[in-house]
């Protein structure tokens, strides 16, 4: 006879921040917490998540868009939030017109033209350091951008181009792949911006960061839990590409 199962995947969608909470909270000894001791532990979700942003790439907040090119500007924006500013115009591949906002780095980039279209032609950019930018002596040319240079703000980051599109490259675009910050926890009653793999080094990790305020006695243990948890996910993380192993042959005598 078959076992008898829920029949849905959906748990992550529906593991709120309060159980969250409360899961990390009964790891360090602790039940029945309200009040302050929930702002104190969505404040160190938060922090969290701001810590996994410093671990590495997470495929989960990866994506990509188009931006398009306007004559004689070098420089793109792409803002915090709205509230900080407009980012520039971009487009989907499918052709929805949105402005990006929450980006934390740019990944790869390349020069599209005909977007769209069966003649659409990407030719990729070199991303460069400031260094490399600052040693470029004629900054201010136009033409097709062949490099671009990623600066990291607090409320913002920029893209910027060499050489800069002139009037031909006008209206066509910059294709790249870009990594979102991982939202906020906001309200109790929120699901995380966290894929189902990491809701255990999730928890862990925030029952880590409790315990060096409520449970000192438990934080040593509670790290190494965490620390092994959060190895597995991010070795489940992505998809694994095809390796080619080709052995070298030494020819002593030629």
């Amino acid at each position: 006879m078959a076992n008898t199962t829920s029949g849905t995947a959906t748990f992550g969608k529906n593991f709120s921040i309060d159980e969250i909470v409360e899961e990390a909270f009964e790891r360090c000894g602790l039940r029945g917490v309200a009040g302050y001791q929930l702002k104190t532990a969505r404040r160190s979700l938060n922090i969290l998540f701001q810590e996994w942003s410093n671990r590495g790439l997470h495929f989960w907040e990866v994506a990509e868009t188009n931006v398009t090119l306007v004559a004689s500007q070098a420089i793109y924006t792409l803002y915090r939030s709205t509230a900080d500013g407009t980012s520039d115009a971009g487009v989907t591949n499918a052709g929805v017109a949105e402005s990006i906002y929450g980006v934390e780095d740019i990944l790869q980039m390349s020069y599209r033209t005909n977007r769209g279209a069966t003649t659409q032609s990407d030719t990729p950019l070199t991303k460069i350091d400031r260094a490399s930018y600052a040693a470029n002596s004629n900054r201010l040319a136009e033409g097709q951008p062949s490099e671009y240079w990623v600066q990291r703000f607090i409320d913002k980051v920029t893209i910027t181009l060499y050489i800069t599109p002139s009037s031909t490259q006008a209206g066509n675009y910059i294709h790249f792949w870009y990594l979102n910050r991982i939202q906020d926890a906001g309200d109790y009653f929120n699901a995380t911006d966290v894929p189902y793999n990491y809701i255990p080094s999730m928890c862990s990790g925030l029952a880590y960061y409790l315990s060096m305020k409520y449970a000192p006695d438990r934080t040593q243990n509670l790290k190494l839990l965490y620390e092994d948890e959060l190895v597995r996910a991010e070795a489940a993380d992505g998809s694994a590409a095809s390796t080619f192993i080709t052995p070298k042959t030494y020819y002593p005598n030629i």
